[in-house]
């Protein structure tokens, strides 16, 4: 296992669960670089898979060079192609096509047969063709590859808060079952790096949206969970306590569990849960390995999980 991911098991924890080491996940290091892959997903030897890190790829950032799969403003697009390209080295599909999408933090799912001119907006991409390879970017929001190890189809999900709200994995599943017929008892999750609840507030907006749509929403924050789901103002009479303009403090925050929230997602919409393994991983917590827009703000870089059928 490469240095920079071993450190991850000795150095000191940052109240995450998830910064130990990763059991059912994997290293590979190829072209310069490190893609993280799930266990569970190697073992089907008719799909190829991984999800990148940040090290060893053409961009510059903060004066290093990274692997920036994202075309950003600061970044130069012969940068970002010569980075995808040691990505599909890395995992051995440099002669598959690319898929990616304009993610919009959506429920949107296209089902492709051949790679599109220009990319479709949307947030999961289904295929069973051989030779395409979907690609999903990430900076704190879950990856997540599905496989249908039955019949041979496979997908990539973008699941932020809004995507998860939206239950887009799920919906995932259900279009496969539609198109395809996808049983959900035959599907393989992983869901890649993103950001923990350890490092991940959120606002009584977010809780609203939650409580309003899942029973089990609270076993997902951490925090004042019931205050700011029901709106109600703690102190009936605020006045007795009104403070001077701008000494008022912060209000109430608590933090999710988006790991949890897709996993319960996934098992509701019928994938057993001895299928689906998640990375151990912190996006926030780790930006020596990961790109992390929470950390980092909109000048950081890009990940990407990628999943394809191997050419017959």
């Amino acid at each position: 296992m490469p240095t920079a991911l071993k450190r991850s098991t000795t150095r000191k924890r940052r109240a995450s669960h998830r910064t130990s080491a990763n059991a059912g996940w994997a290293t590979v290091r190829a072209s310069g670089i490190t893609v993280l892959q799930a266990q569970a997903l190697s073992k089907f030897g008719w799909l190829v898979h991984g999800f990148s890190t940040r090290s060893g790829g053409a961009s510059l950032h903060d004066c290093r060079k990274v692997l920036n799969l994202g075309f950003m403003e600061w970044d130069k697009r012969a940068h970002v192609e010569q980075n995808r390209a040691k990505l599909l080295d890395a995992i051995g599909t440099r002669r598959m096509m690319l898929v990616s999408l304009r993610q919009i933090h959506s429920d949107v799912i296209h089902v492709f047969d051949a790679a599109p001119p220009e990319p479709l907006q949307g947030d999961s991409a289904i295929t069973d063709t051989p030779g395409l390879l979907l690609g999903i970017q990430t900076a704190d929001c879950i990856p997540i590859l599905l496989a249908d190890a039955k019949h041979r189809v496979v997908a990539a999900v973008h699941a932020g808060w809004r995507g998860t709200l939206r239950r887009i994995a799920a919906k995932t599943v259900g279009r496969m079952q539609m198109v395809f017929g996808t049983r959900p008892a035959d599907v393989v999750a992983a869901l890649g790096p993103g950001i923990d609840q350890c490092c991940y507030e959120v606002g009584p907006e977010v809780v609203k949206e939650f409580a309003g749509q899942f029973e089990q929403a609270r076993e997902w924050f951490d925090g004042p969970y019931d205050q700011l789901a029901s709106g109600e103002e703690p102190n009936p009479l605020p006045w007795l306590t009104m403070m001077p303009p701008g000494h008022q403090p912060p209000p109430p925050r608590v933090r999710l569990d988006l790991i949890a929230a897709n996993r319960a997602i996934l098992v509701e919409a019928g994938v057993p849960p001895a299928k689906i393994s998640a990375s151990k991983f912190c996006t926030s917590c780790r930006t020596d390995l990961f790109f992390s827009y929470r950390r980092e703000g909109a000048r950081t870089g890009r990940m990407m999980a990628v999943i394809g059928l191997k050419r017959k």
